[in-house]
């Protein structure tokens, strides 16, 4: 069964920094490239990062781009979105992300919210 695991989240001032964390199995995490979404309140999810299954390409979305650093580690099934510098617009749940065998696997997500 696949479970994808999210944590690190929670409350943080604009200019913060969180680590986020997701940790995998079920499926073999080194063979496949993993994503980054969020859902903020009232709002439709949205690509955040994503990250080859070797680590060694990544991308991300605009409004991401040089803030966040999307990361993984094979040897431990568990993949990383370090947030820097964190707006207010950045609230929403995060979720990993992948597609596998013609469905869709998210995690449970972990709420990031960015309040003064």
């Amino acid at each position: 069964e696949v479970q994808l695991v999210e944590s690190g989240g929670g409350l943080v001032q604009p200019g913060g920094s969180l680590r986020l964390s997701c940790a995998a199995s079920g499926f073999t995490f080194g063979s496949y490239d993993m994503s980054w979404v969020r859902q903020a309140p009232g709002k439709g999810p949205e690509w955040v990062s994503s990250i080859n299954s070797g680590g060694g390409s990544t991308y991300y979305a605009a409004f991401v781009q040089g803030r966040f650093t999307i990361s993984r580690d094979n040897a431990k099934n568990t993949l990383y979105l370090q947030m820097n510098s964190l707006k207010p617009e950045d609230t929403a749940v995060y979720y990993c992300y992948i597609p596998l065998m013609g469905r869709d696997y998210w995690g449970q997500g972990t709420q990031v919210t960015v309040s003064s």
